[in-house]
């Protein structure tokens, strides 16, 4: 059984949720993780906004679905599996914490982009996303810099 059905098993089992759906894809389970992630970051201020949901959907199309409609479905399994974990550190040993760089990175500035998508970065969020990259490995000036990699309308290419 794959390490994400595993915590989700767990998740239901320790938590009193609802059994988790049918086995996933093989791969999906970092895009998954790396998407619950973003959705995560998105929630932070306590708030999932129209900006928001339609960023996460450009950055999610732009590299884990190929269509709006495979982006949202995507999201909507992210959100819930969000809300079932509840554990970044989990979510980042989901996708590899020992990734390449330029993907660590990537997700990174997906995670800025996702912060400031409403026009701000809230400090919730900017503590989450410096979280976020320091489990990821990035120093200070790494994750400094991954905020200015992405232009607010831009989506990550593959």
């Amino acid at each position: 059984m794959p390490l994400l059905q595993r915590l989700l098993s767990y998740a239901s089992s320790a938590f009193g949720l609802p059994a988790p759906a049918e086995p996933l894809p093989d791969g999906d389970e970092a895009h998954l993780a790396a998407t619950a992630l973003l959705v995560h970051i998105a929630r932070a201020d306590g708030v999932l906004g129209e900006a928001e949901t339609e960023r996460l959907v450009r950055l999610v199309r732009g590299r884990y679905a190929e269509t709006d409609a495979e982006a949202r479905g995507l999201i909507e399994r992210a959100a819930a599996f969000d809300a079932q974990t509840r554990d970044l550190m989990g979510l980042v040993e989901l996708i590899g914490e020992d990734g390449a760089p330029d993907q660590r990175a990537r997700l990174l500035a997906m995670a800025w982009a996702v912060a400031g998508a409403d026009g701000a970065v809230h400090e919730f969020e900017e503590a989450l996303v410096w979280r976020l990259g320091r489990l990821l490995g990035f120093d200070d000036a790494g994750i400094a810099a991954a905020q200015t990699q992405l232009r607010p309308d831009e989506a990550v290419p593959a």
